[in-house]
């Protein structure tokens, strides 16, 4: 038998037979050889052809980040306002001072307050997570860079969350911020997405970038906590004797008028002591209208730490304080007179023979 071999080139092989002419068969019946008749045969290769991600995430998954995403943003872009603006979150159940957390040295990374870097993460993970999901990234990005800086998002916001999380249970023991812990809760839930459709093969890789940005993270905040301050004592252990608060407000006639009028339909304001959104709230009455309300208050004896809410309160399931409650329905927070005026049926003719 014979045969002639071509030199073959990248991973195109050609070959074809030949016939030979019978005279040639006469002499030699097994004989062949290869022909210039050429048949292309493709060999695959098990390197990722160009556009192929080494790094595969359930296009279904990107919903997920994206929802998550814009939900840190809200939670984020709430804190921003108030450690910006100085104000205090609306009071939970428990007692203390509502800012303690967001007031604190922790509250500010490099000088930068650390609910706008949460918000700008937020902000990344939910772009980036939309255009994967479109296969559309900006500059050319490919996807498998793409989901790459989608691992080391998720991968900074968790080691940062985790570190507070250590910071919140030492440096601010027994101070609470449920807005900081929904944010822990959403940038773990995002890691743990990005992580659970990766494939073995890229365990190594994924793994080895995580770890390199969780030593960088917690390096980079232990420098800029470095001079920072603990809350000295936190109002888990704090003793707050009842104290009755003092408004400084006039009331106006129609101030006075939606007061009693609220009174006779039944509605109720439900408030503690200590709350500083309380007391504005009855400062927008005044003095004098502010006596007329029907006004509960959750914790009459002070409260300390173990102090339990008031049963009347506690029976409406009063989460936060100011609660109303008027005609069945729920408001929480400060409220504006002329929306308790629109919810309790109040109108301006009714204070009229008061002017």
């Amino acid at each position: 038998m014979m045969a002639r071999f071509i030199p073959v080139s990248s991973c195109q092989f050609r070959f074809g037979l030949r016939e030979l002419p019978p005279s040639s068969l006469a002499l030699n019946p097994r004989r062949f050889e290869v022909s210039r008749r050429r048949f292309p045969i493709k060999c695959s290769s098990s390197e990722p052809e160009d556009g192929v991600d080494s790094v595969s995430i359930n296009s279904s998954t990107y919903s997920w980040f994206t929802g998550l995403g814009g939900i840190g943003m809200l939670d984020t872009a709430y804190l921003t306002y108030l450690k910006l603006t100085g104000s205090d979150a609306f009071c939970p159940v428990g007692g203390g001072t509502c800012g303690d957390v967001l007031n604190s040295d922790y509250a500010v990374v490099f000088g930068v307050p650390l609910p706008v870097i949460g918000f700008v993460m937020y902000g990344l993970v939910t772009a980036l997570s939309a255009q994967l999901a479109e296969g559309n990234l900006p500059f050319g990005v490919s996807k498998t860079n793409g989901r790459f800086a989608l691992f080391a998002a998720t991968t900074t916001m968790a080691s940062a969350s985790a570190y507070f999380l250590y910071i919140l249970s030492t440096k601010l023991s027994g101070s609470s911020c449920l807005y900081c812990l929904v944010s822990v809760f959403l940038s773990f839930t995002l890691f743990f997405l990005a992580l659970k459709d990766v494939k073995m093969q890229e365990i190594q890789q994924v793994v080895g970038l995580q770890i390199c940005l969780a030593l960088i993270v917690v390096a980079s905040l232990t420098a800029s906590y470095s001079t920072a301050q603990p809350i000295p004592s936190s109002s888990g252990d704090i003793e707050l004797p009842y104290y009755s608060t003092e408004i400084t407000t006039s009331s106006s006639p129609y101030a006075i008028a939606l007061a009693k009028h609220l009174n006779s339909v039944g509605a109720k304001m439900y408030g503690a002591f200590w709350c500083s959104h309380c007391l504005e709230q009855k400062e927008m009455f005044g003095r004098e209208a502010a006596k007329l309300l029907n006004y509960v208050e959750c914790f009459p004896e002070g409260y300390k730490k173990g102090t339990k809410i008031y049963k009347a309160c506690s029976d409406v399931g009063i989460e936060g304080f100011p609660t109303w409650m008027i005609n069945g329905q729920v408001l929480s927070g400060e409220v504006e007179l002329a929306e308790l005026a629109e919810m309790s049926g109040f109108s301006l003719d009714q204070a009229k023979p008061l002017q």
